[in-house]
């Protein structure tokens, strides 16, 4: 009688497969990217608490790890007028604080007499220009003022 013998496992060991990071590149720039965060908010913190009892360039040769984000600030001049400390009164200017002239209300309609012979009192309504004053055609032929010409339009509410 013949016993089968069972088959022999291989002893090839496989290696794992590593996850291939379709741009690596792309990963070590996000690293360098928030190293240079951390490192930005360090700058801004010093230079928020920087008093100026030495001198600037005293300042700058006991900071050189900071030197090219300090001209990255120069030459972004907005983020440095952030930083500036200016002591507001009651002398500055409305621009400077900010303040909004006074809202006043609605002065209504703007209505302008007129003399139609037709009609004993008459008062028509002025346009500023802020919209577009529509008359039906009815009134416009009882009023009987000029001949209109034709404008072609549309109109959007």
């Amino acid at each position: 009688v013949q016993v089968d013998k069972p088959a022999e496992e291989p002893s090839v060991v496989i290696p794992k497969a590593k996850a291939n990071l379709l741009y690596p590149s792309r990963l070590q720039k996000e690293k360098l990217r928030e190293k240079d965060d951390i490192l930005v908010a360090k700058f801004m913190e010093i230079f928020r608490d920087l008093h100026f009892e030495l001198s600037f360039a005293d300042a700058l040769v006991h900071m050189p790890k900071f030197d090219p984000m300090f001209k990255k600030l120069l030459n972004k001049k907005d983020k440095l007028i952030e930083l500036t400390k200016t002591p507001l009164n009651e002398n500055c200017s409305t621009v400077v604080l900010k303040k909004l002239p006074e809202k006043l209300g609605d002065p209504g309609r703007f209505l302008i007499p007129c003399d139609f012979s037709e009609f004993d009192n008459c008062l028509a309504l002025a346009n500023l220009g802020a919209g577009i004053n529509l008359m039906p055609l009815s009134i416009w032929k009882k009023l009987r003022l000029s001949t209109l010409n034709d404008t072609k339009m549309v109109l959007e509410l």
